[in-house]
């Protein structure tokens, strides 16, 4: 019997093919992925008070947006956003992307916060399906090389009924390390800020389950990694993968910042095609091609310059994020800083150590700003000598 498609609206030719082929798409593979969106980003604010944070831009495209490109680079036909606010938001915005790519995009949302659990019970329709293939679960925030098709391998070899990525870390006092066999990837326990050494691996925020896990979560707030994985831990079928590269949890401007230098250390290694140069940039510095930039500038390292900017001439810039259609006048210097949408830096301003521009904020001419965070829509007419919150 031939499988009938109907679409409800009228749809141009080049439209019909497109939906007619992702269609296609979806009937031969059943790889699905959950993206784990949360909440009100309030950690990255005030960025996030006018757009949901995976929409927030990093390294020129919506954080999200890196998460869905290397699933859908390694077969997965459909991701659930799990979202508890603004999901018509999310989706208008990647409805488009949605035909680029060749991906499905679907909400799933949450009336109340579930945890890092709950939603995968939310959302058990859309992943489990006859096919009894594993799917993925990401954090949002978390940016890497998305190693994803060396931990379907993985997750195949050792037969288990969950595979999560660990990554190495210098401290692993601050964080909850999970204990593991180094022969196989079994794991043994989770210790959380242990006060001895137990182990320097950490939970990075990528899982591969099969459809089983989902049999192991109520639909109530509840933590995979404090209730649901330790659990599968101790019935032996849970293992990790050591993430190869870099990884960062990007969702507080700090870290953000140092996300940006691992992001684009390792573009150079592997499309150093992507990043600018010339005389006057310095380190690896990311430019989009519609941006302007003015004679005697001095750009980098670790730089991201979005789309439509203006950067007039003289400017310094270094460590940091200008975000799509951001005018920096004349002699302008910024370091270790996060300027927003379709803000102005005025001429000779300085602003440096961690400062947060908002959405069309207007810094005026010679003001300095030494860590200020600075909410949408306003005009800074004098300078910020201690790190605060404008409002």
């Amino acid at each position: 019997m031939e499988k009938q498609i109907c679409f409800s609206y009228t749809l141009s030719d080049d439209q019909f093919v497109s939906q007619l082929k992702l269609s296609c798409r979806r009937d031969l593979s059943t790889m699905k992925a959950l993206i784990l969106v949360g909440g009100f980003g309030t950690r990255l604010r005030p960025l996030t008070l006018s757009f949901p944070k995976p929409l927030v831009d990093f390294a020129n495209k919506p954080m999200i947006l890196h998460q869905i490109e290397a699933l859908k680079a390694i077969g997965v036909t459909e991701v659930v956003l799990a979202i508890n606010y603004q999901p018509e938001v999310m989706l208008n915005f990647l409805k488009d992307f949605e035909t680029k790519l060749g991906i499905m995009i679907t909400c799933s949302q949450e009336t109340e916060p579930l945890g890092t659990a709950g939603p995968l019970a939310l959302a058990r329709d859309k992943l489990a399906d006859k096919s009894g293939e594993p799917f993925f679960v990401l954090n949002s925030d978390v940016i890497s090389e998305y190693p994803l098709k060396e931990m379907i391998a993985f997750h195949k070899s050792h037969g288990g009924e969950a595979s999560i990525m660990v990554t190495k870390v210098d401290e692993p006092s601050k964080y909850g390390v999970v204990v593991m066999e180094e022969s196989t990837g079994k794991v043994d326990s989770f210790v959380e800020k242990p006060k001895i050494f137990v182990g320097n691996k950490i939970n990075a925020g990528i899982y591969l389950l099969n459809p089983s896990v989902l049999d192991r979560i109520e639909l109530k707030p509840t933590s995979i990694e404090k209730e649901i994985f330790p659990k599968i831990a101790s019935a032996g079928q849970l293992f990790a993968m050591v993430l190869p590269g870099f990884w960062m949890d990007i969702g507080q401007p700090k870290d953000y910042i140092s996300g940006l230098r691992l992001y684009l250390d390792s573009l150079r290694k592997k499309t150093p095609s992507k990043l600018a140069g010339g005389a006057h940039i310095m380190g690896n510095v990311l430019v989009d091609e519609s941006a302007k930039i003015g004679d005697g500038c001095l750009i980098g390292p670790d730089v991201a310059i979005g789309p439509g900017c203006v950067i007039e001439s003289g400017v310094r810039l270094s460590r940091c994020t200008i975000m799509r259609g951001v005018r920096i006048k004349k002699h302008a210097c910024i370091s270790s800083s996060i300027i927003g949408w379709h803000s102005t830096v005025g001429q000779w301003a300085r602003v440096e150590n961690m400062t947060i521009l908002g959405e069309d904020v207007h810094v005026c001419d010679e003001i300095y700003s030494n860590g200020g965070v600075v909410l949408p829509h306003k005009e800074i007419k004098s300078s910020i000598l201690k790190p605060e919150i404008v409002m």
